[in-house]
Parts: C-alpha cells; sequence; structure tokens
C-alpha cells in the first residue's frame, strides 16, 4: 500500500474539518475537482472511504480515525520543517566562541546579549582564551569560533579580518609625556616597559616589537604581565609604560592616561573550522559585525 504524502493529509484535513468540498478547497488554495481527485488517490492508497459523500458530507470511522492522527502528526511536521529551517539559518543549535581578554573589552560583549536575545534557543559558550590555545582549540574542535589578535591560522581554518584597532600608548598619569595629546613610538624610546608574555599572543607581540623596531629603538621590558589589566595596574604603580590596543582605554583610572600613537593598528581576526562550522557561525558574524564596527570608550 502507497503510503499517503503530506499534501493529501492537508488537503483531507480541510476537507474533514469544513465537511464540504467547496470550502475546503477555497481554503487550500485549489478549485474543487483537484480537490476531489486528490482526496479520492487518498482513499485509494489507504483502501477504504473517508467521507460519505451525499447532500451533506461526512466522515466515515475510518476518516474519524485519519482526522484525530491527521492533527496530531501535521503539526509535529510543521515543527519539525521550521526547527530545521531555523537550524539552517544558525538560529538553532550550539555555539562555542573564545576570545582573548583584550577583545572582551571590544564589542563582543554586546554582539553576544543581542545574539542571545534574538536567539535563545542556541546553546551559547563563551571562553576567555589565550590566542595560541584559540587557534588549538579550533583544530580539536573544541570551539566553533575563535577570535585571535593578528594571527592567520592555516588550513583547514579560515579567517577573516573582523575589524582593525588603533594602538595606544599607556602612561602614568604622572608621567612627562602624559600632557601631550598624541604621541609618536619613538618618544618612548627610553622608557621602561611593562608588556604581556609573548607565549599568550606570539604574533601580536612581535608586531607591536616591530614597531618599535621600525622607530628605531628595541623596547627595554622590565615587567611581563599575563592580563590587560595587570598591564595597566603595573603603569600605574610607576614601574613602566605599554603599548596596548585601543579597547583598553575601558580601564578608566585615574592614576593611567591613554594617548593615541597615530598609524598604528592592530587587526582582530575571527576564525572557524572550514567546512565544519555549524550554521550558528555565520549568523552570529553577521550580527557581530555592526557591534565591532562602534566606536569604544
Amino acid at each position: 500500500m502507497d503510503t499517503p504524502d503530506l499534501r493529501q493529509l492537508r488537503y483531507f484535513l480541510a476537507v474533514a474539518e469544513e465537511l464540504h468540498f467547496g470550502r475546503a478547497a477555497v481554503r487550500v488554495g485549489i478549485a474543487q475537482p483537484p480537490l476531489t481527485q486528490q482526496i479520492q488517490k487518498l482513499e485509494s492508497r489507504l483502501g477504504c472511504r473517508l467521507f460519505q459523500r451525499g447532500r451533506k458530507t461526512t466522515l466515515t470511522e475510518a476518516g474519524v480515525a485519519l482526522l484525530e492522527e491527521t492533527r496530531r502528526i501535521l503539526p509535529q511536521v510543521d515543527r519539525a520543517v521550521e526547527f530545521t529551517r531555523r537550524a539552517a539559518r544558525g538560529q538553532t543549535g550550539h555555539l562555542r566562541i573564545a576570545a582573548p581578554p583584550s577583545v572582551l573589552l571590544s564589542g563582543l560583549p554586546a554582539a553576544i546579549r543581542k545574539y542571545r536575545a534574538l536567539y535563545p534557543a542556541v546553546q551559547f559558550a563563551l571562553r576567555e582564551m589565550s590566542t595560541g590555545a584559540i587557534e588549538d582549540s579550533l583544530r580539536r574542535d573544541e570551539i566553533d569560533l575563535g577570535f585571535l589578535r593578528e594571527t592567520r591560522p592555516a588550513a583547514p581554518l579560515e579567517s577573516k579580518v573582523m575589524f582593525e584597532e588603533p594602538l595606544v600608548a599607556v602612561l602614568p598619569a604622572a608621567h612627562a609625556l602624559a600632557a601631550r595629546r598624541q604621541l609618536t613610538l619613538s618618544a618612548l624610546r627610553r622608557e621602561p616597559f611593562v608588556f604581556f608574555r609573548r607565549a599568550l599572543g606570539p604574533d601580536f607581540y612581535d608586531r607591536l616589537i616591530g614597531f618599535c623596531t621600525s622607530a628605531r629603538f628595541a623596547p627595554r621590558v622590565i615587567q611581563e604581565a599575563t592580563q590587560w589589566q595587570s598591564v595597566v595596574s603595573f603603569v600605574e604603580a610607576g614601574m613602566g609604560v605599554s603599548l596596548a590596543p585601543g579597547c583598553v582605554r575601558r580601564f578608566n583610572w585615574k592614576g593611567v592616561v591613554y594617548r593615541p600613537l597615530p598609524g598604528l593598528l592592530t587587526s582582530v581576526i575571527v576564525c572557524w573550522r572550514s567546512g565544519s562550522a555549524p550554521s550558528t557561525v555565520a549568523e552570529f558574524l553577521r550580527l557581530a559585525r555592526a557591534e565591532f564596527l562602534q566606536p569604544r570608550a
């Protein structure tokens, strides 16, 4: 016996609820003759009559049984179809994101807040990790999306620049250079520096050293830290100066000032696994782009 298709069941439901072929045809948007033909085909497939036709259309016992099951089945099918479409659009499923501490000071929290409000059905997880650890976790399929500073991983990972951010000099508020509105990097050549450990982000570290080299000096690093908050704290304590992405200005402390370094930029790279990333990745990136372009205090 052939199995009825969903279209025939929807036609049957319309006739069973209207008990009138003309009204049912209007409801489903087809002419009455093809509707009647589809009901006849359905009865032929099932091997039984579903309607008693006469001056009034009524359901047979078999029709009553099918009506009950059809009312139960079709909403489940509709939910399954909608769930599948939402999954394909990145509106259900899971999303695991990792970012280094500095990117968490940018537009990422606002993007996450907006995404979770729009798509509460997505199982969301956020991890704070160093750039090197993020790349390793992507390759091991432990996260779906990573934000990196300056690092462009090789295949099978895909990446693109999410945004560029200006660098700033971090100075003690009492420093002689703090009175200037902006600085050139060469003005810092004789200063002691506070830097993050290179192992936490080799490419970003090397880019900062490269900027110093272009300014014809090698920075004298006297203190290392593992968090940007610690870097700023050490500067506030007068241990040295530092270079940092502009987002650290969110640490608005009285003992520290931030001064622009015109022309010096750092790139934030977004990265995912080629060909195997869940659809939630594309949807999150679509939403997040606008947030990352917003200026941050």
